[in-house]
């Protein structure tokens, strides 16, 4: 199969907003993939690794500037000045290979495996002379190009592809290609149409399941098209070593409400301000650490990686945990922020073990000796963990729990979680099993105040007087399905933030790299970096996207155990709206 088609495809999803549209696009396409399919889903999902690889093709503007420059002989001051113009990389290419002075004397045709095998060199590219190494592999795919490949190659390699394409629409576009007699019809204009609801979503629920099992559509798509629903049924949570979406938790306003939605008697347990860990063990022995974005961290917490293999009493296992940072002079805890650094160490990773040591709580166990607990009660799971587990203060440690069907005592539990300077509690259902990826109500956090909100930076402004230079304000956004919207911009409590290293400085570093559009007093950046912002009230406002405003909106601390996925979406900020007293009509 020739990249150019799948490109093509890409163009094809651009023209459309509709869900469905898209669906059906990339439906036809994927029937059409044979033994390319595997490829095609994961170039669709923007990825050239099949699941939750780590493997990053990590390639900076700068790089992908000079292979324009080598394919197409034009100086780099014009790739400059069009990027300027035009404010995207990817374009700059596709408009400069229109007219390249340096005529290509190789065959105009990139083959879909070839592109890919291409890509996943580039990451493992390292020493001296790397640099010049993934220049030519990059430039001589940019020289074989037509001016539209061109495009989506920078685009892929700089991770700039935008195709508005999220992972409920690839996935029904699979279920789509292989399962479209019996869930879809064709209407009299050709599009698509859901035929049985209800069988729909029995399968959409199936499909689901497997995924955030996986994490992987490859396996979702081969085995679909293999075996259509029995293939799906098949796959199951059979070893450690590769990570599941963690379960995800509603919210609560009190604790008579918890008790309503999750049922008595009910457990309660400490809301840690910390980072969620997931922890595998598997039969070799090896541990692995992901994020709840299911980034392995294992190498920079080495501490931890110890305490599993020392306190944690069984061969195999599958654990969410919550990672808290410790003073080591005092003892107490201290905030996610001052931990924060330590996800993403590369280097000096013994001397971040001594600054900023760390005590994992362990709240749940998803695997064990071979065998599945998703569908163990969650009593019987805690049981599990008791007996497994050999607490040792300031190194592994279960969550404090509470169960109870008393709303007096369980006040008094919340009460004690923030007296010792904690988030708030978590309500669970004693009864219920563990479903990765989903909020279906078996657990309920509860705080104090009005719920933060997880952004993302999409815009900035340098600051004037003694903070030229830097950026000072910063305009943020919410997910709206598969678009950003803004919700304001925020410019203040970062002075509160100093001494936990979060300053001006320290951000306009971080965006820096990812500036799209410098062209106008606002400056448009790549939706990477995420914050929680805290503020009084929500309003309507017609000056931002999203149709809403934060009223007073403060920095309260950097995500970086978060990525875009992540934060919140508009129909929580609605829900949030709504349950606001003193709302304005």
């Amino acid at each position: 199969m020739r990249y150019e088609k799948i490109v093509l495809l890409f163009e094809d999803v651009k023209k459309t907003s509709k869900r469905l549209e898209k669906t059906k696009l990339l439906s036809e396409f994927l029937m059409k993939a044979d033994e390319k399919l595997e490829l095609v889903v994961l170039l669709l999902e923007g990825k050239i690794f099949p699941g939750t690889a780590t493997e990053k093709i990590g390639i900076a503007d700068n790089l992908a500037q000079k292979a324009i420059v080598k394919a197409t002989g034009i100086e780099i001051k014009e790739v400059e000045a069009v990027l300027r113009e035009i404010g995207d990389l990817g374009e700059v290419a596709e408009r400069l290979l229109q007219s390249k002075q340096q005529v290509s004397v190789l065959s105009n045709e990139i083959e879909l495996e070839e592109f890919v095998m291409n890509l996943r060199k580039l990451p493992f590219i390292e020493g001296k002379g790397s640099q010049d190494k993934k220049l030519s592999i990059i430039s001589t795919m940019l020289i074989k190009s037509t001016p539209l490949e061109a495009k989506y190659i920078i685009k892929t390699i700089t991770d700039k592809l935008r195709l508005g394409i999220g992972k409920s629409t690839l996935r029904d576009a699979i279920v789509a290609a292989f399962l479209s007699e019996e869930l879809y019809i064709m209407d009299d204009s050709g599009s698509l149409k859901i035929n049985d609801r209800k069988k729909y979503n029995a399968v959409i629920e199936k499909i689901q399941y497997a995924y955030d099992i996986t994490n992987d559509f490859t396996i979702i798509a081969a085995n679909l098209k293999e075996s259509g629903m029995e293939g799906i049924e098949k796959i199951k949570l059979s070893s450690a070593g590769t990570p599941l979406n963690p379960m995800l938790f509603q919210k609560a306003s009190s604790i008579t409400e918890a008790f309503e939605r999750v049922g008595k008697p009910a457990a309660f347990e400490f809301k840690y301000d910390g980072f969620r860990m997931q922890v595998h063990k598997s039969a070799d022995d090896t541990i692995s650490i992901f994020t709840r974005n299911l980034e392995n961290v294992t190498k920079a917490f080495p501490d931890v990686v110890s305490h599993f293999k020392e306190f944690v009493k069984v061969k195999t296992f599958i654990v969410d945990a919550e990672c808290v940072g410790y003073d080591k002079e005092t003892g107490d805890y201290t905030p996610f922020q001052k931990i924060s650094e330590r996800i993403k160490r590369k280097h000096d990773i013994e001397k971040m073990v001594e600054k900023c040591p760390v005590e994992v709580n362990v709240f749940d166990i998803l695997f064990c000796e071979g065998e599945s607990l998703l569908e163990t009660p969650f009593k019987e799971r805690r049981s599990l963990l008791e007996k497994i587990i050999v607490a040792r203060d300031k190194k592994i440690v279960l969550s404090k729990q509470l169960v109870t069907d008393d709303t007096e005592e369980a006040q008094e539990f919340f009460q004690k979680s923030l007296s010792k300077g904690e988030e708030g509690i978590m309500a669970k259902n004693i009864n219920a099993p563990y479903k990765p990826g989903s909020r279906v109500g078996y657990g309920i956090k509860i705080k104090t105040t009005l719920e933060p909100l997880d952004v993302v930076i999409v815009g900035t402004e340098y600051g004037e007087g003694k903070r030229s230079g830097y950026f000072t304000t910063f305009y943020i956004a919410i997910k709206d399905e598969n678009e950003l919207k803004e919700v304001g911009k925020v410019s203040t409590g970062l002075k509160e933030l100093e001494s936990k290293g979060v300053t001006f400085s320290h951000l306009t570093k971080l965006l820096k790299p990812f500036i799209i559009n410098s062209q106008s007093t606002k400056i448009t950046v790549k939706p990477t970096v995420v914050i929680e912002v805290e503020y009084e009230e929500i309003q309507k406002s017609v000056n931002y996207s999203s149709g809403f405003a934060l009223r007073f909106p403060r920095f309260k601390r950097l995500r970086t155990d978060k990525n875009v996925s992540n934060i919140n979406t508009k129909q929580e900020l609605l829900e949030l709206y709504s349950s606001q007293r003193f709302r304005n009509n």
